[in-house]
């Protein structure tokens, strides 16, 4: 069974990796407390992807299939995939959500790990919710953090994705969003877009005096070689340090 190990139970990073190779040595470098971004978005099939994702999760205990920049045209990919192979988590739309969660639940797969995703508005203590597929062309449906959480937990998802930060650009917003998550009971919080090793620490501590019990940063394209396409396990080295001087 795929399993998030978070350190000390409280961070885990989701990174990428270029093939199977790299997951490996990447997975290694976080000492096992990394979780393994595979994205829809690279399959021109859903079979293709299952049979894909199904050889990495037998290598890799962890493994999350991702949209590819919250991509909202990826998001039926990404749950069908997720409820034929039960991996450790799953990225959706904020208004895809309830769909993957119910996809998972019919074929036995609850314990994947569902987030939802939200985007910043400027105001810290409001969200923008119309991530989807249609929802994201019309009009911009902002709401409270409270409101978000509580419909993220009314759809059957168990985490907020809060992209795109911007990197320290919209740490004011996931104070007021974590700080929201944690008073519902919602247990992970995931902040994603242009973290990298100079502002992780920042935004982890941001997180962790909310009083949300977990968070999961994706840690991207600051950490991936231009030329080679590789996720760097140095730099993997390098962000473990640093949650591990947070936590």
């Amino acid at each position: 069974m795929q399993h998030i190990n978070f350190y000390r139970q409280r961070v885990a990073i989701n990174v990428l990796a270029k093939d199977m190779a790299n997951a490996r040595e990447v997975y290694e470098a976080a000492e096992g407390h990394a979780v393994i971004g595979v994205l829809a978005a690279q399959f021109t099939s859903l079979k293709a992807g299952i049979e894909e994702v199904t050889r990495w999760m037998a290598e890799i205990p962890a493994i999350s299939i991702g949209l590819g920049a919250g991509d909202p045209a990826q998001c039926y990919h990404a749950a069908m995939m997720a409820s034929a192979l039960h991996p450790a988590h799953v990225n959706q739309t904020f208004t895809g959500s309830g769909f993957a969660a119910g996809a998972l639940a019919a074929t036995g797969g609850q314990q994947t790990c569902i987030n939802a995703l939200v985007s910043p508005t400027g105001t810290p203590g409001e969200v923008l919710i119309s991530t989807g597929v249609s929802s994201s062309r019309g009009t911009p449906a902002r709401v409270s953090c409270d409101a978000a959480v509580r419909m993220v937990q009314d759809m059957g998802a168990q985490a907020v994705k809060f992209f795109p930060m911007g990197g320290e650009k919209s740490l004011p917003e996931l104070q007021q969003l974590a700080t929201a998550a944690a008073r519902n009971g919602m247990t992970l919080i995931e902040p994603t877009g242009g973290i990298d090793v100079e502002n992780l620490g920042i935004i982890l501590q941001t997180c962790l005096e909310t009083g949300i019990p977990r968070i999961m940063p994706h840690v991207y394209s600051a950490i991936i070689d231009p030329q080679t396409g590789n996720t760097r396990p140095e730099d993997i080295r390098k962000l473990l340090a640093i949650v591990k001087a947070v936590v």
